[in-house]
């Protein structure tokens, strides 16, 4: 039985905040890919379209995430369903928040100058 350990996932710093991978096809996934984020207080995030859909559930803290334009404040047990294509903007709050992100394989993000980020911990 495959158990993940925090200690296991492997950390990426983008954008300033932290994505620690657990799931992904590197890591032995066939259907899905999981990662824990960590975003700082008050860090504003980089505007991107994922071109899969993305479940963020926050564990702890809270966030501003800016879907297609508007502005929703989320805290811990809170899910956002980020549809495919849509714009997204995970800001930071008044503390240090931790989301759950479960998304598909192949996942990349088109970001707002049209560059494109192929995300290693979903890969």
């Amino acid at each position: 039985m495959p158990v993940l350990r925090p200690a296991d996932a492997v950390r990426h710093e983008v954008h300033g905040a932290s994505f620690h991978a657990l799931v992904a096809p590197s890591r032995g996934s066939a259907e899905l890919c999981a990662w824990r984020l960590e975003v700082p207080p008050h860090q504003v995030g980089a505007p991107h379209r994922p071109s899969r859909e993305e479940v963020l559930l926050v564990l702890d803290g809270d966030l501003t995430v800016v879907l297609d334009g508007h502005a929703e404040t989320v805290a811990a047990g809170d899910v956002v369903l980020v549809p495919a294509r849509a714009e997204l903007r995970v800001d930071g709050g008044t503390t240090t928040a931790s989301v759950w992100v479960t998304t598909s394989p192949g996942l990349e993000a088109e970001l707002a100058d049209g560059s494109r980020l192929t995300p290693p911990w979903a890969q």
